[in-house]
């Protein structure tokens, strides 16, 4: 019996037929990257502690800018302020007294003593005269006549005393005195901000506007000085964050359109916004099929505020590097 060998056209056939079908196997597709939604959160938190009196926000609720989010018991500032309102009041008195010299009241007295000052050295002049024409008639001795000229000297000196009296206190104190009386102002004022500014301390508005993500402490627990209180998202605060081989960010630019797909939702646009300057080594937790290369470069993205209200931290996503089509800005995340 005559047996026919098998050629070599056999292997070769399968051979391609498994190439072909290794080549249908390859994804047709855009290559998506796998990445994750991140949050960069803003913790609420004053320099003095107190017991937490008010929450009136809730986690979840959204908020805007100067909305408040707690308060402070705040009894012990409040009488500070008012103490060093008080002070104030005080020291600008004391100033104002300084700068315009005595009290009416008190320039009319010396005004009525100088007054009666000059009578009394008007009569003392004509009995001094009388003495003297008495004295060189030889009616009175010497020692009644130095009496009296004595006595004239004396209300003269009173007369000059009070009218200086009165210039010095129609005029204000003295220049250091102001200068002093300025200080004591400027001090108080200072205390009082400084007051105000505690107990401002107290009660915390919101920053920005964004989610309140988490509250950290409820009404009646002590919260102790930069302890935060309220923990905001802001929109603007939310990107994702993905890794792709060093031969893909080459090619990447700061401001390129990316595609950005959750599950159950449609592809939203974000906007590279960072390309990190090292290497690293793939992270455990990015996981991909066709994505075995050992050192990535980490990118993120941003999104824009109405997009960004969609999409929570921690998220999984897919990234796309293709261009995203006109009406995407429109669509959602997750």
């Amino acid at each position: 019996m005559k047996t026919r060998r098998r050629g070599p056209a056999a292997p070769g056939l399968a051979f391609l037929v498994l190439l072909a079908l290794l080549a249908g196997c390859q994804p047709t597709g855009p290559v998506a990257f796998q990445g994750y939604i991140e949050g960069e959160f803003v913790y609420v938190a004053g320099k003095i502690g107190g017991r937490l009196d008010a929450l009136p926000v809730a986690r979840g609720d959204r908020v805007a800018a100067g909305q408040l989010l707690y308060v402070l018991e705040h009894a012990y500032e409040a009488q500070g302020v008012a103490l060093a309102e008080a002070e104030l009041r005080q020291a600008e008195d004391t100033l104002r007294d300084r700068q315009k010299g005595l009290r009416p009241e008190e320039i009319a007295q010396i005004e009525a003593d100088l007054r009666r000052a000059e009578a009394e050295r008007a009569l003392s002049r004509l009995e001094y005269d009388r003495r003297t024409k008495l004295y060189g008639q030889s009616v009175i001795a010497q020692e009644e006549l130095d009496t009296s000229r004595t006595s004239h000297d004396r209300s003269q000196q009173q007369v000059r005393e009070l009218e200086a009296k009165l210039a010095t206190g129609k005029l204000p104190s003295r220049v250091d005195q102001v200068l002093a009386a300025q200080a004591a102002v400027e001090a108080a004022r200072a205390a009082l901000d400084q007051a105000r500014w505690n107990l401002g301390q107290m009660s915390q508005p919101a920053g920005v506007a964004g989610l309140v993500y988490d509250v950290l402490h409820y009404p009646g627990e002590w919260v102790a000085a930069g302890s935060p209180v309220v923990t905001l998202l802001p929109p603007a605060n939310v990107k994702v964050r993905f890794f792709v081989p060093e031969a893909v960010a080459a090619g990447l630019a700061l401001g390129q359109e990316i595609r950005v797909a959750a599950d159950g939702g449609e592809p939203a646009v974000a906007r590279v916004a960072y390309i990190a300057p090292t290497v690293e080594y793939t992270p455990p937790v990015i996981y991909s099929q066709g994505f075995r290369e050992k050192l990535v470069i980490m990118v993120e993205g941003r999104f824009t505020p109405e997009v960004a209200a969609r999409l929570h931290p921690g998220q999984p996503v897919d990234v796309s590097l293709e261009a995203a089509p006109a009406a995407t800005p429109g669509g959602g995340g997750a």
